[in-house]
């Protein structure tokens, strides 16, 4: 199994939108693909409690039965569709992928 997770800050605004309602639209949006893309076994997202500097405001755990699943769950229209919106909100990302 890969574990795959991702990280966001986004920006104080943007797309007519604060960060809190853009974490709140792309949790939601990333909660849907569950049963739109048959690679995913698992799906997570978090919107960030704590108030500090270093913390990321949104996180996303997804498990898949290998690479191969991953890269397809990547390249899937469906995900193609946010992370286009997730790029326009965000700041910066991080990613780490991981056997279990």
């Amino acid at each position: 199994m890969i574990k795959h997770v991702v990280m966001w800050k986004l920006k104080d605004f943007a797309e007519g939108c604060s960060r809190e309602e853009n974490a709140k639209k792309i949790k939601s949006m990333l909660e849907s693909l569950v049963g739109k893309i048959e690679q995913i076994v698992s799906l997570e997202v978090g919107v960030n409690i704590c108030n500090s500097d270093m913390a990321y405001d949104l996180v996303l755990i997804t498990e898949f039965e290998d690479e191969q699943k991953l890269k397809e769950y990547s390249n899937h229209p469906e995900h193609v569709k946010v992370s286009d919106f997730v790029t326009k909100v965000r700041v910066s990302r991080v990613v780490v992928d991981y056997t279990v």
